[in-house]
This record gives C-alpha cells, sequence and structure tokens, in this order.
C-alpha cells in the first residue's frame, strides 16, 4: 500500500524502522534529540528509542565524527547527522583517512558501517557556508559511498540501504525538497546502491540529473515536449556506485547528454559523468555532452545572484534544443 509523504518523514521512518529492527544502531550529532535537527527531521526518536541511543553531542563535529568512527569499528552501527554539508570541511579526516581506509589498511579484518547524513542546496538564502553541494569532495575519496535521493521514495529506501552496508556511506538530502511529499509504500523496501531510475523515457536527448535537479530536469523536459523534443531523464540515485550501464544506454539510444548537479561545476559530478559519456559512448554521440552545474563563486545571500548561480529548468531547455538542432555548444 502507497500513501504521500513527505522527504523529512520519509528519512524519519528509515531510520526509526531499522533502529528497531537492530539495537546496534546509534545517531548522534547536534540538536539531534529534543530539537530532532533545525529541519525536524528527526522529531519523535529520542522520545521512542532515548537519549543513549539519539545522542546530543557538542559543537565539536570532529570529534563526535571521531567517536562514530571508533564505534563503528568496535561493534556498533553509528548514523552521524551533520547539520549542514558545509561541515564537512571539518570532519574530512576522520571520514576520508580514518573510516575510508580502515577496511583496507587493517586487511579486511574492520569494519566501519557508518552513515554521514548531511544536506547540500543552494536557493535557501543562507549564505556561503551554509548553502553548499560538497557532494564532489567525498565521492572523490576510495572507501566511501554516496548517496543522492532525489525524493521521498530514494530518500527512505537510499537511507535503509545504507544503514545496512558494511562501509561508510554518506548521504545528502537537498534542505529545499524535505517538505516535497511523493508515494512512498507502507511495506518495508531498499533501493540497492548503483541502480539509477529512469525518471522518464525519451528519445532526443538524455538528461542525467541527480537530487533536486531531478525535478528541474522534469520541468525543463515538460517544455521540450511541448516544442516535440524527447527528453530521457536518468536518476544515478548514488554516483558512488555510479549505474554507468543505464546511463550509457540511454546516450547510445538518444545520441545526446546534458549531465545536472548543483555542485560546483569545475572538477565536479558533472565532469565525471561526463567524461565517462565522451569515453564510453562517443562514436554514439551526435553532440559534445554537455555540463550544467553551479557557477565557481561562493554561494551569494543576494536572491537576485544566488538564484542564478545554479541550473535551471530554462536553461537546461535551451541547451537541450541547440544540441538537437545540432548546434555543437558548450554550456554557459
Amino acid at each position: 500500500m502507497t500513501r504521500e509523504i513527505t522527504l523529512s518523514r520519509a528519512v524519519n521512518e528509515a531510520i526509526a524502522e531499522e533502529m528497531r529492527r537492530d539495537p546496534s544502531i546509534i545517531l548522534l550529532g547536534e540538536d539531534v534529540a529534543e530539537a530532532g535537527t533545525p529541519f525536524k527531521v528527526l522529531s519523535g526518536l529520542v522520545e521512542e528509542f532515548g537519549t543513549d541511543r539519539i545522542i546530543d553531542t557538542p559543537i565539536s563535529e570532529p570529534g563526535f565524527m571521531g567517536i562514530a568512527v571508533g564505534a563503528a569499528m568496535t561493534g556498533l552501527r553509528p548514523i552521524v547527522d551533520l547539520m549542514f554539508g558545509d561541515f564537512l570541511y571539518l570532519v574530512m579526516d576522520q571520514l576520508c583517512n580514518q573510516a575510508a581506509k580502515t577496511h583496507y589498511m587493517s586487511g579486511g579484518k574492520l569494519n566501519v558501517p557508518l552513515v554521514l547524513r548531511t544536506n547540500m542546496g543552494a536557493t535557501r538564502r543562507s549564505a556561503a557556508q551554509h548553502s553548499q553541494s560538497l557532494q564532489a569532495l567525498v565521492a572523490h575519496i576510495p572507501g566511501l559511498k554516496v548517496a543522492m535521493p532525489s525524493s521521498a521514495y530514494e530518500a527512505k529506501g537510499l537511507m535503509k540501504t545504507a544503514i545496512r552496508d558494511n562501509n561508510p556511506v554518506v548521504i545528502f538530502e537537498d534542505k529545499l525538497m524535505y517538505n516535497d511529499k511523493a508515494p512512498v509504500p507502507e511495506e518495508e523496501y531498499l533501493i540497492p546502491f548503483g541502480q539509477a531510475h529512469i525518471k522518464r523515457e525519451g528519445r532526443d536527448v538524455t538528461l542525467v540529473a541527480t537530487s533536486s535537479m531531478v525535478q528541474v530536469a522534469e520541468a525543463a523536459a515538460d517544455t521540450l515536449a511541448q516544442e516535440g523534443i524527447s527528453a530521457e531523464i536518468i536518476d544515478p540515485r548514488t554516483i558512488v556506485p555510479l549505474d554507468e550501464e543505464t546511463i550509457l544506454r540511454s546516450v547510445r539510444k538518444t545520441s545526446r547528454a546534458i549531465v545536472i548537479d548543483e555542485g560546483h561545476q569545475s572538477y565536479g559530478v558533472t565532469a565525471e559523468i561526463a567524461a565517462r559519456i565522451s569515453e564510453k559512448a562517443f562514436y554514439h554521440l551526435d553532440a559534445p555532452v554537455i555540463r550544467m552545474g553551479a557557477m565557481d563563486v561562493p554561494v551569494p545571500f543576494s536572491p537576485a545572484l544566488e538564484d542564478i548561480t545554479v541550473p535551471n529548468a530554462a536553461g537546461i531547455a535551451d541547451n537541450a534544443r541547440k544540441i538537437c538542432r545540432g548546434e555543437l555548444i558548450h554550456a554557459a
């Protein structure tokens, strides 16, 4: 049976269900207990599981991340709540030098079954230090898995998979999507990592979009459909592991591709996916692969400036028109 719930509720349900199933799961972070996080995603969990398992920490990201890594190595399955994705910089040593490498450096004797859940996304008027999308930073590190849910359905299924994984996983939730609703089954389900979803089938151009950019791509596809251009939308769901085959199969069919991600464009997710398409589907392409990421600038606080720094539906539609007409251009 399916009902419509918010992305926030989907995350909450996933964590609660897994904590009921497995007593070794704990959750820790700033304001996660009584406050339920600033976005209220975790509201109600402390009442059910108590402060021994839902743990409010001091304002010390390196400290509680280090505690979580040690706990994961010694039998617990921690979920770390990082209040803003921008705070990743504070936990990079614990995450990237310790959690990501422990299994390898111990010769497979130790696992780090840890989930780091955090958020991403601009246009919330939170300024440069609370609006970044830093998924490319952690996707670059071998030993970490990276998930980017695009709806409540993906958020619940990916979170449950992440919690059961014996490897460290980073999940990015777009903070503007917490109140967005989507159909979510009442019965249990998991979404396997590395399994992309074809959100919309099409024949003329492939739009590979992550997280909130899936909705933006859908709006662009609606506009293009009115003009007779059929866009196929691929949601990778996880960027590590990446379902390369589903993306390549789509591009081989449409012969054109645009890759959209809210992280900064240079050296980012768009660059990696575009490179793989160019390397492995080159002879199927009728136009260069276009990348559309955020401008390479600090995210402005000014609404008028902030809104133009990230990809939008009009821009995606415009680039799709151009490559479908045979104009060999690069995205601005």
